[in-house]
């Protein structure tokens, strides 16, 4: 019974063991299903379960019939153009980063569009090229295909190194998007929570600088290799400043101009973007007034600059992947895959919840995995978010993928139409562009001091990560991290904080004993608490805290007591000590034994329970023992383990806890396990954990019902007064105080203690 009074509440209730709670209240029995039941469910086929299989592959049927056309369409239709004129400018840039024709980024801008349109979840990024991603399909690229270093290749061989690094681009996608899709139909949208933000943070921002040093010599106009091993970011910017001679000074100076005004003008949007109506599209009007600019001045001949050339108009026939190329490639889809399927939901998931809708994680694997599927055979390049395009499309008034679709559209007039008036943009142009959309990847350091104060593990975890992706490279850096983030889990899973508890305002409410002052402690009984499952990692460690918090090795007690019944027993067959009322007396002069003298039988027997039956005198060990009998006293009759934070125990831990429990046992000390979760009690006996020695009986739903059946089983009650507490205003409220039940961190008995 539960009576408030005031802000206070007063309970009325037995002192409840689990087993004594599950007595007085029945248990309802539920069935749980097994792997069976979950893959006949699975399997089942009714109209309704058709209906929602084709409803969650096909998204767009569910959301499109109540599309609201009127009140959407224009917002749709204006926030669809923006974005497909950014997405024109990202795909040319971004296909620099893949080491191919700037063309065929309009590919991977288009094609992944159409397709997620159908099978994609969220209703607000925009789906095409993202610099991390191009520039890991990048690395494969020039892996497979280094090209001509020397820069005096023909137009010919250029021509041919050019198609082979298309192919390599468009097999490494390909095969990306087969394992985005596997995973999908497998269901393993999961997948993303092995990535938490620290490190996808840390990786883009690697990958961020990793653009900046690999568009330097489109921006510069150097023949810079391309180095894709660990250490390639060192060698590359050594090859760059070898030749910083050889720099095309109207390329610099163009590259300049577009970064400042660029930055500035995206600062403005930022800014003023509650004021204005839409963002000023500054990509498109530098991308114009280059393109004009290069041409009218004849840049190319002029001053020898390096420009996009003619784009081929129409689409490239569909291929077959290279199965060579995929052979050498699977580590890169492999990384690719996850870190584009990862930076998109995580994009999507902000806007979902932003506008209250589902996002399906395992549909979401499935619509990028057939987008870049279908963009591989198109000869496009891997495809996710670029966060800032996604952007563009929400903050223009973008409701659906509908606005999706009218970008596509954009990107199908440059390919078919208008592709030619970008011919004399310069590359240094495009390379500018592509460094104007990283200021938000790169701000991303500012983390790290924010990590540093909020939690150590995960700003480490960023540093790592990014160190790792900066020096091993973007594929084996992204592995490293993954390994260092699980190795942090183990470590702060296998070393758990295990602290001691107490009484903290003579109330039913236990805290550590080190962060309070007004605490009490039972006499005699000791509050353990580890806050982590418990596994076979980690149960040395609870073990070691456990026997740290209690001061002493029960096994060394036990030990040292059978020890002690062995001599008491030779000693009185000798007749060197006599029985009396007063307990034994030692009649001869003390004799030093050694260790190894009296263990002449096996170990094993020492830790078997002491055993006085053939004694004509029970030994209390807390007394004065003979002066030749040396044994440890201890002060501790009873152990709380509070369990509530320990989610689950494997066998391992079962039989360590096992072991450890009978040790304490076997000296006399009374063990209880308080506040374990449900469940935990019926795995233990299914695993034969109990026995004699451990019983069910030892669990209590709190930790202040089993110190409440301490007190009363120690008789500590018997001195207890009930009375009528007297205050100002004569409450009703009962106090009880006992003579030595709880004791004060100054070893002071308490006047008075509520419970």
């Amino acid at each position: 019974m539960v009576e408030p009074v005031g802000n206070h509440y007063v309970v009325a209730r037995p002192v409840y063991s689990e087993h004594l709670f599950n007595e007085e209240y029945e248990k309802l029995h539920r069935y749980h299903k097994t792997f069976w039941d979950h893959l006949k469910l699975y399997f089942r086929c009714s109209p309704q379960r058709v209906k929602k299989v084709a409803l969650g592959l096909f998204p767009v049927a569910s959301w499109l019939p109540s599309y609201r056309f009127r009140e959407w369409i224009l917002s749709d239709i204006v926030s669809g153009i923006n974005t497909g004129l950014v997405a024109v400018l990202q795909g040319l840039a971004f296909a620099l980063l893949v080491n191919v024709p700037p063309g065929y980024g309009l590919y991977a801008a288009f094609f992944p569009v159409l397709v997620y349109f159908i099978f994609g979840t969220s209703r607000h990024i925009s789906v095409g090229p993202f610099p991390v991603l191009s520039l890991m399909v990048g690395g494969a690229v020039v892996r497979l295909v280094p090209g001509d270093s020397t820069g005096n290749g023909t137009s010919t061989n250029i021509s041919a190194i050019n198609e082979e690094r298309v192919m390599v681009a468009a097999s490494v996608t390909f095969l990306s998007g087969v394992f985005q899709l596997l995973l999908g139909i497998l269901q393993f949208g999961f997948i993303v929570i092995y990535l938490s933000q620290s490190l996808i943070s840390g990786f883009t921002t690697a990958a961020a600088v990793h653009v900046v040093v690999s568009q330097l010599k489109f921006m510069l106009q150097l023949s810079v290799p391309g180095y894709n091993k660990p250490l390639g970011i060192i060698y590359t910017l050594e090859s760059i400043f070898s030749q910083i001679t050889d720099t095309n000074i109207a390329d610099l100076v163009t590259s300049l101009i577009v970064l400042l005004v660029v930055f500035v003008v995206k600062e403005m949007n930022d800014r003023y973007k509650a004021k204005l109506p839409t963002p000023i599209p500054i990509e498109l009007l530098v991308t114009v007034l280059a393109a004009l600019i290069s041409y009218f001045v004849n840049f190319e001949e002029k001053y020898n600059v390096a420009v996009v050339g003619k784009l081929e108009e129409g689409f490239q026939v569909p291929v077959a992947p290279d199965v060579g190329v995929l052979q050498k490639c699977i580590g890169d889809s492999i990384s690719i895959a996850i870190v584009g399927f990862a930076v998109a939901f995580s994009v999507a998931k902000v806007y979902s919840i932003k506008y209250d809708y589902p996002l399906d994680g395992n549909q979401e694997l499935i619509a990028f995995g057939l987008g870049n599927i279908v963009g591989g055979s198109f000869k496009g390049f891997a495809s996710s978010t670029a966060l800032s395009r996604s952007g563009v499309q929400e903050s223009t008034g973008g409701k659906t993928q509908i606005a999706g679709i009218i970008s596509a559209a954009i990107v199908l007039i440059v390919i078919l139409a208008i592709g030619f008036l970008l011919a004399p943009l310069q590359k240094s142009v495009l390379a500018s562009l592509a460094l104007g959309n990283l200021k938000g990847m790169l701000m991303q350091f500012k983390e790290v001091g924010i990590l540093w104060r909020k939690d150590k593990y995960d700003c480490v975890i960023w540093v790592v990560t990014f160190l790792a992706a900066i020096f091993l490279g973007l594929d084996i850096g992204l592995a490293t991290a993954v390994a260092f983030q699980l190795l942090t889990v183990v470590i702060r899973s296998q070393i758990p904080s295990c602290t001691v508890l107490a009484n903290v305002g003579r109330s039913n409410i236990y805290r550590n004993r080190k962060d309070y002052k007004d605490i009490y402690e039972p006499e005699g009984v000791k509050i353990f608490k580890c806050s982590s499952p418990i596994f076979f990692a980690n149960t040395e460690f609870f073990r070691e805290k456990l026997i740290t918090a209690v001061g002493f090795n029960p096994q060394r007690i036990l030990r040292k007591r059978n020890k002690a019944l062995r001599k008491v027993r030779k000693m009185l067959k000798k007749g060197e000590l006599q029985v009396t009322p007063k307990g034994l007396i030692c009649m001869a002069n003390h004799t030093h034994e050694s260790d190894e003298e009296l263990d002449n039988n096996k170990i094993e027997e020492l830790d078997q329970p002491t055993n006085m039956t053939d004694l004509p005198i029970q030994i209390n060990w807390g007394a004065d023992l003979p002066p030749s009998i040396t044994v440890p006293r201890v002060d501790i009759h009873s152990i709380i383990l509070d369990f509530s934070s320990v989610s689950f125990l494997d066998f391992s831990a079962m039989r360590i806890l096992q072991k450890t429990l009978k040790e304490f046992v076997r000296i006399d000390i009374d063990i209880y396990i308080a506040a374990a979760h449900e469940g935990l009690l019926e795995k233990l006996e299914r695993c034969a954990f109990f026995d004699e020695e451990i019983k069910p009986s030892m669990f209590f739903l709190t930790i202040h019902d089993a110190v409440l059946h301490i007190l009363l089983k120690k008789d500590i009650d018997s001195s207890l007064e009930l009375k009528l507490a007297e205050g100002k205003g004569k409450s009703n409220n009962y106090v009880i105080t006992p003579s030595n039940g709880l004791r004060s961190r100054e070893c002071m008995i308490p006047i008075e203690t509520k419970f």
